[in-house]
């Protein structure tokens, strides 16, 4: 059984660059394009380097970041059109293990 499913997730920050006489929104593409398919038994490790989108991919997933863009089921349920309660109650099933890079 699926346990997780996230499907070409797309998380953007604006970011507004300063002009002399207009303002032009631009964004950053924190994660793009993000798939993961994780079973029910399965353990998942993002690793990568300082700043290429391993927090942001995660706060995403559990909906403490919107995403830009994608899908993320959660035991088949689609985590976009979870109430507060549900959101929470599945929030409490996962969980994001911060690595201390001085410990490792």
């Amino acid at each position: 059984m699926k346990l997780l499913q996230v499907n070409d997730l797309k998380v953007q920050f604006p970011i507004k660059e300063k002009g002399l006489f207009n303002r032009k929104t631009v964004y950053l593409n924190a994660v793009d394009g993000v798939s993961i398919n994780l079973n029910k038994g399965e353990t998942l490790g993002i690793v990568g380097e300082s700043g290429c989108g391993k927090t942001t991919t995660g706060l995403a997933i559990l909906r403490l970041v919107e995403p830009t863009q994608g899908t993320v089921f959660f035991l088949g349920q689609d985590m976009a059109k979870m109430s507060s309660s549900q959101l929470k109650a599945a929030r409490s099933e996962m969980q994001i293990i911060f690595q201390d890079p001085f410990s490792s």
